[in-house]
């Protein structure tokens, strides 16, 4: 049986006034799947995630969830559907004047009824979940930047959210850091059995954590493909997919 679709984006068009970045994008993304949004630079990779987690309004379409118009809910609704979120920005989005488990309490606080130290305890339980136990107390200045995007999952998922957003999670990462982290949003869509939207371009994370994804077109201002990263890679007939995709290709693991 076919897993049931988690997000559906109908239509949608995205747009900065009379500027139409991307027009009727139209894709479903299954629960439990890894969804890679791909594209050249400056196609509307980031923000399409914008949209899809409320932080842009479409100028067209529609973002479902679970069947659920997210596009159209009242304000108390959409509130409670972003609870179900975890977001991961590109430069982890740590404060920097917050140790490790004061950044990941902060959902903790404004969202559930725990009292400090159990707050405390589920902070510490996130980062050890992501690597990092016994650095509850240290600063973002004082470690490295792969920990510091492992510091920014374990606050994306304070909540237990069932939809986790990615924005570039490999951004500035040695090739080490990055195959660990992509282990670990592997890791963390089994153990939650999430599902997750990651917006990227390196072909190494793509074709090791995807298992379906799209590909927006600059030039054409939609997606002209829709798939498995590997499909695409092997069989896509579009020139700028293949290329894409076929870049560097000694390096792509797998």
């Amino acid at each position: 049986m076919a897993a049931e679709a988690h997000i559906a984006v109908r239509h949608l068009t995205m747009a900065y006034g009379d500027y139409v970045l991307m027009r009727d994008l139209d894709f479903t993304v299954r629960r439990g799947d890894v969804f890679v949004v791909m594209g050249g630079s400056g196609c509307g990779k980031s923000t399409l995630l914008r949209h899809l987690i409320g932080l842009m309004e479409p100028a067209a379409g529609e973002i479902l969830y679970d069947g659920e118009s997210f596009t159209h809910a009242d304000p108390a609704t959409r509130v409670r559907m972003l609870r179900r979120f975890g977001v991961l920005y590109q430069s982890g989005a740590l404060f920097s004047s917050l140790t490790l488990a004061e950044n990941v309490a902060l959902p903790l606080e404004e969202f559930t009824a725990l009292r400090p130290a159990e707050i405390r305890e589920v902070a510490a339980f996130k980062l050890a979940l992501v690597g990092l136990r016994g650095f509850e107390d240290f600063y973002p200045a004082e470690i490295s930047g792969g920990m510091q995007k492992r510091a920014g999952l374990a606050r994306a998922i304070a909540l237990d959210p069932d939809i986790l957003f990615f924005d570039e999670p490999s951004a500035g990462l040695d090739p080490i850091s990055a195959r660990r982290l992509d282990d670990l949003i592997l890791e963390l869509r089994d153990s939650l059995g999430a599902t997750i939207v990651v917006v990227t371009h390196e072909l190494a994370s793509i074709f090791t954590i995807g298992t379906d994804s799209i590909f927006l077109d600059a030039e054409s201002h939609t997606i002209v493909a829709h798939g498995p990263p590997r499909e695409l890679r092997d069989h896509c007939e579009h020139p700028t997919v293949r290329r894409f995709l076929r870049r560097g290709e000694d390096g792509a693991r797998g």
